[in-house]
């Protein structure tokens, strides 16, 4: 599990290093919207073609997301951030106080300016993006977002996790 979520971790810490300075049309239009789209992530190493790493979908609002990908369901209300793994009945929680680019989608949303200045945006359109990050020399990372879609703040109810439906066997970790 913990492979897994590091690996959507640096999805959103290199998705959010947006160049300062430049407008994102699909991401300008987000603010205090409620955003949904697809996410295609890969990466190239050494100028190699990229391969993909995984795909999943987000749902973001304010400071709170759904994140689905690689088998997890990632859900935070602002406050507090739930990691579920539904192949082993696991479930991590954390405090969402200290979260920050890396932890946090919702920042993709609030904050690209603020981050970097090796994004390459390869093509867009009204409802997808798709961007290139130099993470570092050799290492480039691909975000291909698609089916992004806005609409009008619906209040948090989408973003908390109830972890009294896991089945008895679960095993929940709270790190709160």
């Amino acid at each position: 599990m913990l492979k897994r979520f590091v690996i959507l971790l640096s999805l959103f810490t290199c998705v959010s290093s947006f160049a300062q300075g430049v407008s994102i049309p699909q991401l300008d239009r987000a603010a205090g919207k409620r955003v949904g789209f697809t996410y295609e992530y890969s990466l190239s190493k050494d100028g190699a073609g990229f391969s993909k790493v995984t795909e999943g979908e987000v749902l973001v609002e304010d400071n709170a997301y759904r994140l689905d990908g690689l088998g997890l369901t990632i859900v935070c209300n602002g406050e507090t951030r739930w990691t579920y793994d539904p192949s082993v009945g696991e479930v991590v929680i954390e405090s969402a106080e200290n979260d920050n680019i890396l932890t946090n989608p919702a920042l993709l949303i609030s904050s690209y300016r603020h981050y970097g200045n090796a994004l390459h945006v390869k093509s867009g359109a009204k409802d997808s993006l798709d961007v290139v990050y130099d993470v570092d020399d050799d290492v480039r990372a691909r975000f291909v977002l698609t089916g992004i879609a806005y609409s009008e703040p619906q209040g948090k109810s989408d973003f908390t996790f109830d972890v009294k439906s896991l089945p008895k066997d679960s095993v929940i970790t709270d790190l709160r």
